[in-house]
């Protein structure tokens, strides 16, 4: 078992049959952390709305979390839009659990991250519910179709994973427009709390980069790129993507400059301490 400082997953969609909660377990399984901030869509209720497919190994995972909360870990749940239902009790701890809407987290060496799911950050799903709800049947249609393919391709003796959806988002300038649009937007609200980085989800898209003077770390998913950012002991972050061998590391992207006008920072936030600013695109 690898111990590292913090763990920072997003994007399981349990009840979905799309959700690989047994990669997740096998990764929970081999990391051990002193923080594990849970960044939204950790249960889709959008998805179990119109069908729940709720396996076994989903169980598994909640009362993994839950066991690791009641022996010492501190764990934060940040809704995000598919789980937003729970965003009404940011602020409150059940058990061992807290619950909040956004998060400062400082690392051993003294960066300070900003935390968040990032939907606000979407203008898709902050704007246009319906599109991002027909949006959402689309990737889900994919990822089912993915899981045939993958199949097929252990039949055919086929080696390592490939992924449609993330072919798909490589393929579609608009898609990869989004991307970079939200990174962009991400990083310039990032900036506007005088943090030295941030750690988010919401696109299923794991990423490593600077924009500007900001570090972008997106989660990715445990949906499709089964991936998630941890923190070792000495401060050091980095973008893990569990496959079928185990864990293998991201090197972090080139920087790039930031896209958004510059503006004046406000007021640092402390460690530790919530967040309550209107997302500024």
């Amino acid at each position: 078992m690898t111990s590292v400082r913090a763990i920072f997953i997003s994007d399981v969609h349990l009840g979905t049959r799309a959700c690989q909660a047994e990669r997740l377990l096998d990764f929970l399984r081999e990391y051990e952390s002193d923080y594990l901030y849970l960044l939204g869509d950790i249960i889709d209720f959008w998805a179990m709305n119109r069908s729940v497919q709720w396996a076994t190994a989903h169980n598994t995972v909640v009362q993994k979390v839950l066991r690791r909360a009641r022996h010492g870990c501190q764990v934060f749940f940040i809704p995000g839009n598919h789980d937003e239902a729970l965003r009404e009790y940011a602020g409150i701890a059940f058990g061992d659990i807290r619950v909040e809407s956004e998060w400062i987290h400082q690392t051993a060496d003294g960066r300070r991250y900003w935390l968040v799911h990032g939907d606000e950050y979407d203008e898709v799903t902050r704007h246009h519910r319906w599109v991002a709800l027909l949006g959402d049947v689309g990737y889900n249609a994919l990822v089912r179709m993915n899981l045939l393919l993958s199949r097929g391709r252990r039949m055919l003796g086929i080696p390592g994973y490939w992924s449609l959806a993330g072919y798909a988002k490589q393929k579609v300038k608009k898609a990869v427009s989004f991307i970079f649009d939200f990174e962009d937007a991400v990083a310039h609200a990032a900036q506007q709390r005088g943090v030295d980085g941030v750690v988010c989800g919401h696109i299923h898209w794991a990423a490593d980069r600077r924009i500007g003077e900001i570090r972008y770390l997106n989660c990715g998913d445990w949906v499709d790129t089964c991936s998630a950012v941890v923190e070792h002991h000495d401060g050091r972050i980095e973008v893990v993507k569990w496959g079928v061998h185990g864990a293998v590391a991201v090197a972090p992207l080139p920087a790039l400059p930031a896209r958004s006008a510059p503006v004046l920072p406000r007021p640092p936030v402390e460690a530790g301490e919530r967040i309550y600013l209107t997302p500024d695109i």
